[in-house]
């Protein structure tokens, strides 16, 4: 296979925060010598999650068999996954901010027709179900585990315990049609036909609208990490690789 040199769009600060992390893990494990410093595994990891490389690729280009590259990113996945925010300091954090955006993403997967819990009736296509919570700027605040891409978002919403979090803690969310009847605290326009609304219900629908778009900036943070683009993998692995890119995002952004 032919080698050669190639970039990661991710900041210093994301690459020394893994580096740390991994430098840890490995005097808490005793470990004497691996094939890759903590630094080139941070960056085996990062090549992975945001380029979405396959392994043979990177086992390459890092010098390492398949198998090592793939030890090697499911060690620091892990890593980064048990340490993304909980649902409850996401809450922590949410109260602190005037409103939040709720909204729900499809990650695809290579899954065939059979695998029906996996097809989203919505997007025409197999995936993952994730919900996505944003401030009013829309920067990522947390990300769910994945749920089968047949579940409604409403119904993820109520399963994940966002919809009685978010109305214990007094915290107004804004969504979109897919969460009508869920209740509490979650505000969704108004339901109808355009024609049939009447002018002030259009004007609030309008507001509500410009409010709610912002919510794409969090979602499109979280799938500029490449690998969420087409998941490969096992779909009981998604939720780790979801939770890891966003423990990722917000060490680089200082959150």
């Amino acid at each position: 296979m032919l080698v050669y040199p190639s970039g990661v769009d991710v900041s210093s600060s994301a690459l020394r925060f893994l580096s740390a992390k991994l430098r840890q893990h490995r005097r808490e494990l005793g470990s004497r010598w691996r094939r890759l410093t903590p630094g080139r595994q941070a960056l085996l990891t990062l090549a992975n999650l945001r380029n979405g490389h396959p392994y043979a690729q990177l086992a390459a280009g890092f010098g390492i068999s398949t198998t090592t590259a793939y030890r090697y990113v499911a060690e620091a996945v892990d890593l980064l996954a048990a340490l993304a925010p909980t649902l409850e300091e996401a809450a922590r954090t949410a109260s602190t901010k005037a409103l939040v955006l709720l909204d729900g993403t499809l990650l695809p997967i290579d899954r065939i027709a059979a695998d029906r819990p996996f097809y989203s009736g919505k997007h025409k296509k197999h995936g993952m179900n994730v919900q996505v919570l944003a401030d009013p700027s829309g920067r990522l605040l947390w990300a769910s585990p994945a749920l089968p891409g047949a579940v409604h978002d409403v119904r993820a919403a109520r399963e994940h315990g966002i919809v009685d979090m978010l109305t214990d803690a007094s915290i107004t969310c804004w969504a979109d049609k897919g969460y009508r009847g869920a209740g509490g605290t979650v505000r969704v326009p108004y339901w109808g036909r355009w024609e049939t609304l009447s002018d002030g219900q259009k004007t609030v629908n309008r507001s509500h609208a410009k409010i709610r778009a912002l919510v794409e900036q969090a979602v499109a943070t979280l799938k500029s990490w490449r690998l969420l683009r087409k998941l490969r993998c096992s779909t009981t692995r998604i939720t780790s690789l979801v939770q890891a890119a966003l423990t990722l995002h917000l060490a680089s952004s200082g959150r």
